[in-house]
């Protein structure tokens, strides 16, 4: 098959990445696969980075000549799929597709739980010009089958599937080392772009709570927050217990450095690929119920669920863990089986084929 991503967000994430690794992964499997993303997106230079061959269009804003320029590319590619994954790359490939007359099956991909407005104009992109719409989590799922009207049929969930060739439980004390961070430590881990829906300044004031004395907080990732994140940091004494790693290529290194996993979101969630980046690895996790979460993980079976938005919540759920050796392997061994069973890159691909063979059956 010849597929065609197209991606309108300027900015870094899960989804980008879950863009490029399925890119990537159809490229393994024999498909000809492309990437269009905007002039001076994060997506552009990655996917480029990984040898995927890549088109720059001006998805800003949806006009007639950003249509005109789809139009163009269409004709150039003569892609069997479509695969749209932002609000303004799907209009603009659903308007080029229509007034270029191209043969392209178009599939809508839904990454977040932010509500879809009801009406005509997403009854009509969601349920008659996406062949199939496909989301990461079964709770947008039944969202977008309620408020739009659709066929359950015409929507499938697809959960980001995770490479356990990369994520899986190793040497705490040898990442550690590699790492340069403290042996001695209770290390609490967050793995997220800095967002304000990703929790960071409650996982901030958490370690306020004297359940956590001690505890070193690290954060990997970047994005908009930083600065406020930092300063919070600073206003609340807490420079020598939180550390700012960056955007990191290595981290798998950092999943097995921590003695356990906090992502402690309060809206806009799928299936967070990091949580199921640390359950792989074997880390127990604390998580708030938002999005499709709960999906993943089972209060005291998989994970522990916590209040969204409520430090002292947060704290406690940590603290459990971190002061019960067993119970954390528990929750650590279950999550790593949840996502060798449900949620591999593998699985990830086969859906996703069966997904386009089906459009183009249709």
């Amino acid at each position: 098959m010849k597929i065609l991503h197209t991606e309108a967000s300027p900015g870094w994430g899960g989804q980008e990445i879950r863009v490029l690794d399925e890119a990537e992964g159809c490229i393994e499997r024999g498909h000809k696969v492309w990437i269009a993303g905007q002039p001076h997106s994060q997506i552009v230079p990655a996917s480029r980075k990984r040898g995927i061959e890549t088109f720059e269009l001006p998805f800003g804003r949806v006009n007639f000549n950003t249509v005109r320029a789809m139009i163009g590319l269409i004709r150039q590619l003569d892609p069997d799929i479509v695969v749209t994954h932002s609000r303004n790359d799907t209009w603009i490939a659903t308007l080029g597709i229509l007034f270029g007359r191209g043969r392209a099956k178009l599939i809508r991909m839904r990454h977040v739980s932010i509500p879809v407005k009801p009406g005509l104009r997403n009854r009509w992109l969601y349920g008659r010009r996406a062949a199939r719409v496909v989301t990461t989590g079964e709770m947008i799922r039944s969202h977008l089958i309620e408020v739009l009207k659709l066929d359950p049929s015409h929507v499938v969930s697809i959960p980001t599937g995770t490479d356990l060739s990369r994520y899986h439980p190793g040497d705490k004390t040898q990442a550690r080392a590699k790492l340069g961070l403290p042996a001695d430590k209770k290390l609490i881990g967050m793995v997220a772009t800095l967002r304000s829906w990703k929790g960071h300044r409650f996982m901030v004031d958490a370690l306020l709570e004297r359940k956590l004395d001690g505890a070193i907080l690290v954060l990997v990732g970047d994005g908009p927050q930083e600065p406020m994140l930092r300063k919070q940091v600073e206003e609340r004494g807490l420079k020598d217990r939180v550390i700012f790693a960056g955007r990191r290529e290595d981290v798998q290194d950092w999943l097995r450095a921590f003695d356990v996993f906090v992502l402690p979101s309060t809206g806009n969630e799928g299936i967070p690929q990091a949580l199921m980046q640390a359950m792989a690895t074997g880390l127990p996790v604390v998580t708030t119920p938002v999005g499709a979460i709960p999906e993943l993980v089972v209060h005291n079976e998989s994970g522990f669920i916590v209040q969204p938005e409520n430090p002292a919540s947060l704290a406690e759920g940590i603290a459990a863990v971190l002061s019960d050796p067993a119970l954390a392997k528990r929750l650590g061994d279950a999550g790593r089986v949840i996502v060798e069973r449900k949620h591999t890159k593998a699985a990830m691909l086969d859906a996703m084929e069966e997904v386009f063979r089906k459009a183009l059956a249709a």
